[in-house]
């Protein structure tokens, strides 16, 4: 079923928001605002619709020619310009703030780096069958079906030069794509690859040629009942899959599982901004560390971290600094302790945001300031706002980490009330 629909703006999620002929709201994909579309709708409710805009009966200025075929998969604002996506992103981090009653002094900023393209460091994949072999694939957006791709123009070349290694090394020994999950690579900055191979299969066969695709590769059984990319157990290891990069200057060693920025020149620029705001306290806690990317340049006493992979990265990376510093493998509702009345508390929590006890604790304790980076603008809103009775912002920031898709990263920065 389709329908021509009016777009009248862009949305957090990444669509384009317009009204049926019924009255409902509809959210649609490959649309800009101010563009008639013509779209076929993918999901119908009662109160509202999605879909795809599959012509374009009036296009916006804004309106560019995607570089890839499968551009909605992996960064479905590859149709716009580099500027109106920006925009649109300082606009939609403000309409976060402003639904959740946030209020701040000064106009929202979004700092975006040099790199629209080739900057993503981190890539997963799934797999596709057919009878020529085995082909990296992607979901369609808005869809259980999948899709043959041969890359991804935000990722970076050296990561879609393994991938397609591999698919070409698994069709010739024969593996079958009911034996397959995904392939998760990573890149650093020096063009050094690392990968881990999801498989459905735990007698999954020892492929001794897997050792030539990259530095080094894993290769992992995963429940194929749950969701992509989750290790249940690891088979088998070729290599090192350990990976360096600097980051203000300090050495970070992360492997294959642990969570890294992907867009490593814009993450120095908001670390920069955030080491600018507490460089001259004290103690400094970090929640949420992973594996200390912000905590160790930034100098914080404190790193509390969950994931046992990141644990074990950073207390590598807090060895080189030769400073006193406690890595502490917890989650952050379990340490609230550390979260005191005297030390700054930084967080970088996953989309979902902190964690109401944490919230909390920080309304209770009254840190001097807190240092808030998010990926997920409605939440880190809906968190300000409870700390809002005690705190005022002194800084809101937004950050394109990820060129071509619709999400955010923002910055703030909260300041006791006296």
């Amino acid at each position: 079923m389709t329908e021509t629909v009016s777009i009248s703006q862009l949305v957090h999620g990444g669509q384009g928001m317009g009204v049926l002929a019924d009255g409902r709201k509809v959210f649609v994909w490959n649309a800009l605002p101010g563009e008639q579309v013509v779209v076929e709708l993918t999901k119908k409710r009662r109160d509202y619709a999605e879909g795809i805009a599959r012509k374009v009966v009036k296009p916006s200025p804004e309106r560019i020619e995607p570089r890839d075929e499968a551009y909605l998969s992996t960064s479905p604002w590859q149709m716009m310009t580099f500027a109106a996506e920006n925009e649109a992103k300082r606009s939609i981090l403000a309409e976060a703030m402003q639904r959740e009653g946030v209020t701040y002094d000064q106009p929202i900023k979004l700092h975006a780096g040099k790199l629209e393209w080739h900057y993503r460091n981190k890539m997963e994949y799934s797999f596709w069958a057919d009878d020529d072999g085995i082909h990296t694939a992607l979901f369609n957006r808005g869809t259980h079906r999948k899709q043959i791709v041969t890359g991804s123009s935000i990722a970076r070349p050296e990561i879609d030069a393994v991938a397609q290694k591999l698919c070409s090394l698994l069709t010739e020994v024969g593996i079958r794509g009911s034996q397959l999950k995904t392939v998760v690579i990573r890149c650093n900055q020096q063009g050094e690859c690392v990968a881990s191979l999801f498989v459905k299969d735990e007698t999954f066969p020892e492929i001794k040629e897997l050792t030539d695709l990259c530095r080094g590769i894993t290769v992992c059984y995963s429940n194929p009942k749950s969701p992509a990319s989750v290790l249940t157990r690891e088979l088998y290891t070729f290599g090192d899959v350990t990976l360096t990069d600097t980051v203000l200057g300090c050495e970070m060693t992360y492997d294959v599982h642990s969570f890294f920025q992907v867009n490593l020149p814009v993450f120095e620029l908001a670390l920069k901004r955030i080491d600018y705001f507490t460089g001259g306290v004290g103690e400094k806690l970090d929640m949420y560390a992973g594996v200390g990317t912000i905590g160790i340049p930034c100098l914080a006493s404190k790193l509390v971290e969950l994931d046992v992979h990141n644990v074990e990265m950073a207390q590598q990376n807090v060895t080189r600094t030769n400073r006193d510093v406690s890595v502490i493998q917890a989650s952050s509702e379990s340490a609230l302790e550390h979260i005191t009345h005297d030390a700054t508390l930084i967080a970088d929590p996953p989309r979902a945001g902190l964690h109401k006890d944490v919230v909390s604790r920080i309304n209770e304790v009254k840190p001097p300031s807190v240092v808030y980076l998010s990926c997920n603008p409605s939440t880190q809103a809906r968190d300000i706002e409870l700390l809002q009775e005690n705190y005022v912002i002194s800084q809101l920031e937004g950050y394109n980490f990820f060129p071509r898709t619709p999400h955010i990263e923002s910055l703030a920065i909260l300041t006791r009330k006296p």
